[in-house]
């Protein structure tokens, strides 16, 4: 039976942090929304209540039937969630005086409590809050305290409630990791065997009870997510599984025949569809991102629609999705207001009748990547940066014409071979060039030009919802930059974005 952890999401910007926490002590758990709490079932060894935006004292704050949780599992309320349990059984909630934000340390800890076992007294932790904790009931018991946070930890006497004011889940609590580990297998008693080996071995398993003898399509794109899933898929049904890979004409630089190549020592059932005039007609004149992404994401169903039909008696449609989308979908507010069209193209529309089945929806990006080597797959596909659905559409800035497609081409592939051979490549997280529509005065020779501007993008992420702009060194950026302007015909200017996400989104569109 799968040991399971339940995280109650109240919503805090560290939730999806709690449970890659958990996770990375191969304890397998899940979030969800405080408001839309499903019954659990047997395997559920604990429960943790995040932080919240809000503050318990307001009248619309997220509010929860404690007696579900209460004496009946092992619970560790974090933040909000120490403050709630406090405040609904009697104890005093107030707002601080200064807003309690940043490192603190312990300056009392109760060493024989089961939360708090190898932590010392001085540990430094991490606080963010603007509420405070200032009495607490007679049968709760004061486990930890600060300087400033005479409650900075409680444990409700006689039961397995614990709570902190700090968050456990963040690397500036420097032993927020070991009090996790207590809570997870002092407390609740979890055996830590959730594993990647674990994962393939139950998935693959459970895909040949779903699938039987099934037929199965998936829209292959040689990323890591789509190559996980393929192989996966692969291990359960065989050649029972159908991967399409469709040249979009919006792919990097010779990269429909490189990932055509790379997957035949894999065995996949594999066909490459070139459609690359199909895609370019529809963007013809089209300027704006919202509509490039609809025109893309309408071409490729009509193309996997085709492609799909070819295969007879197909019965499901297999996506790469992986669990943030998960999250999202559900999440407190619900989905989230549309800033842009999602850069993967989703599901297809209800006329191709298909059953979708999605054997990544439980990971985060890094545990697809650790699945994938477990899997044996190779460095340069577990590797591969993220790169968009639409391609290269999104990072021409305007329309998207075969010219400028054919010059972004040449300088992407400059600039990421060039990451490659200094060994920054794999400390990205994300890069690629853009194409501006901005055209600048330059001296080639002799001769004045007016020519075109690229611009050079690099982040550094742990799952692209957050990201810093990478420092990459002066010399590889001036190598870059006077390789791509004197080999890419068209080029006399080249820059480099230093914006993060947020404000700034990591693709340009």
């Amino acid at each position: 039976m799968l040991e399971k952890i339940i995280i109650l999401d109240f919503g805090s910007q560290y939730t999806q942090l709690i449970a890659r926490r958990v996770r990375e002590l191969n304890v397998y758990c899940e979030i969800y929304p405080f408001n839309n709490i499903p019954e659990f079932s047997s395997d559920v060894k604990g429960v943790i209540f995040s932080g919240s935006p809000y503050s318990v004292r307001q009248e619309d704050a997220p509010q929860i039937d404690l007696s579900r949780f209460h004496k009946k599992y092992p619970v560790l309320a974090v933040c909000y969630g120490a403050q709630y349990i406090a405040q609904q059984s009697g104890g005093d909630v107030q707002a601080s005086s200064t807003r309690e934000y940043g490192r603190a340390n312990l300056n009392y800890v109760a060493a024989d409590n089961k939360l708090f076992k190898g932590i010392a007294s001085d540990s430094q932790v991490w606080m963010s809050h603007g509420d405070t904790i200032t009495t607490i009931p007679e049968d709760f018991e004061l486990i930890a305290s600060t300087d400033s946070v005479r409650v900075a930890a409680f444990q409700v006497k006689n039961t397995e409630t614990y709570a902190i004011q700090f968050h456990p889940e963040v690397t500036h609590s420097l032993d927020g990791k070991q009090l996790l580990q207590n809570f997870l297998v002092d407390v609740c008693g979890c055996h830590q065997q959730w594993t990647p080996d674990a994962f393939v071995e139950t998935t693959i398993a459970a895909l040949q009870e779903k699938l039987g003898n099934d037929k199965v399509v998936l829209a292959l794109s040689g990323g890591v997510d789509s190559s996980v899933a393929a192989i996966l898929l692969h291990k359960a049904i065989g050649k029972n599984l159908h991967c399409i890979f469709v040249d979009n004409g919006l792919l990097r630089k010779d990269e429909y025949e490189a990932v055509l190549e790379q997957y035949k020592h894999l065995g996949l059932n594999i066909k490459g569809v070139d459609a690359k005039d199909r895609f370019l007609s529809q963007l013809a004149g089209v300027k704006d991102p919202e509509l490039k992404r609809k025109a893309i994401g309408r071409v490729f169903i009509e193309v996997f629609d085709d492609e799909a039909h070819l295969v007879q008696d197909v019965k499901w449609l297999a996506q790469g999705t992986i669990y943030p989308d998960v999250i999202e979908s559900v999440s407190v507010k619900g989905p989230s207001a549309t800033i842009k069209s999602h850069h993967n193209v989703g599901g297809l529309p209800d006329f191709m009748k298909l059953q979708v089945v999605e054997p990544l929806n439980t990971l985060f990006k890094d545990e697809v990547r650790r699945v994938g080597r477990s899997l044996g797959l190779e460095d340069f596909i577990i590797g591969r940066h993220p790169f968009p659905g639409p391609g290269l559409a999104i990072r021409i800035l305007g329309e998207v014409t075969a010219d400028k497609v054919a010059i972004l081409q040449e300088a992407d592939a400059i600039y990421i071979n060039n990451l490659k051979e200094a060994g920054l490549y794999d400390k990205v997280w994300q890069a690629g060039a853009i194409f501006l529509p901005v055209q600048s005065v330059g001296v080639m020779g002799d001769e004045r030009t007016y020519e075109n501007v690229i611009c050079l993008r690099a982040v550094e992420s742990v799952d692209g919802m957050t990201a810093d702009w990478c420092h990459l060194p002066y010399n590889i950026l001036a190598k870059i930059s006077n390789e791509i302007i004197n080999k890419v015909k068209g080029i006399n200017r080249v820059v480099y974005d230093i914006s993060s996400k947020p404000p700034a989104t990591i693709e340009w569109e």
